[in-house]
């Protein structure tokens, strides 16, 4: 069940009150799930059971996404500004230095939420702010038509879309390297989470300037790249590993830029070999 949080967050207009949205299941250490921009936590439901049979595992809808509500008013979705707010929800959650995994956006926040000391290890999924200016605009331009095709469609033409094998690919086949895999509820929600997400545009707005240029020293670090990703180019992979010499560049064979639906128990499995990689005594 889909549970929110209040809390306090830090802004350069001072303390304002965020509310997210979160889903927790399992015990153990906890791990934080972040999506992509434009989605929502259920895109880690193909994998959260697998995690949580060992972890205590935490979903979150991002704040402008999904469930949650957007940002105070005048506080920007910069990356410092919303990787300090997961680290506030985590204290309020009351979990210290989760491991973390995230996707596309996620992924970026979680290798910041790693620059600020605030994890214990962290699965990045075909993060964003490793793309040239190129890459980039292609990536943005390729969201912007995605968000204009949701907010375009009338839900009940959504709905016998997505009823269809071939209409879920129209829909989803971007980011997913087999979208016939996705339900036809699950391409509707999402399409709608897509459509109706407060902090896409300023989101957007906000990463046309970033790039993730820090290593991040001392703790397991994985970063996983779809083979048919299609929107973040496996390539990005190569530079991630420049800039985070220690990580573990890792290849997932058949999968998309949303991989977890793809193949699920490969993600799982990278997921946990990172956090379990954390246990290790130091060689």
């Amino acid at each position: 069940m889909t549970a929110t949080v209040s809390f306090t967050i830090e802004s350069p207009l001072g303390p304002r009150t965020a509310t997210v949205a979160y889903e927790r299941k399992g015990s153990g250490e906890p791990v934080l799930l972040l999506h992509g921009i434009g989605h929502h936590l259920q895109a880690w439901h193909p994998v959260t059971d697998i995690l949580a049979a060992e972890y205590d595992v935490i979903a979150v809808d991002l704040p402008g996404f999904g469930a949650s509500e957007p940002l105070p008013a005048g506080v920007t979705y910069d990356l410092d500004t919303v990787a300090g707010a997961l680290g506030a929800l985590c204290t309020a959650l009351d979990v210290e230095r989760p491991h973390v995994a995230g996707n596309s956006l996620g992924g970026l926040l979680a290798l910041e939420m790693a620059r600020k000391g605030l994890v214990r290890s962290v699965t990045a999924l075909s993060p964003a702010g490793f793309w040239t200016e190129a890459e980039r605009r292609y990536a943005f331009g390729t969201l912007l038509a995605m968000r204009a095709g949701a907010t375009a469609l009338p839900r009940p033409a959504l709905e016998r879309l997505a009823r269809s094998a071939v209409g879920r690919a129209a829909l989803t086949g971007s980011i997913y390297a087999r979208p016939t895999r996705r339900s036809p509820q699950a391409v509707v929600a999402e399409t709608l989470a897509l459509r109706d997400a407060t902090g896409f545009e300023q989101t957007l707005a906000a990463g046309g300037s970033v790039r993730f240029v820090h290593d991040v020293p001392g703790l397991p670090v994985t970063v996983a790249w779809g083979t048919r990703d299609r929107l973040l180019l496996r390539r990005q992979g190569i530079r991630a590993k420049h800039t985070l010499p220690g990580a573990r560049l890792v290849r997932l064979p058949g999968c998309g830029h949303v991989p977890m639906s793809d193949d699920p128990a490969l993600v799982a499995r990278v997921v946990l070999d990172t956090a379990r990689s954390a246990r290790l005594p130091a060689v």
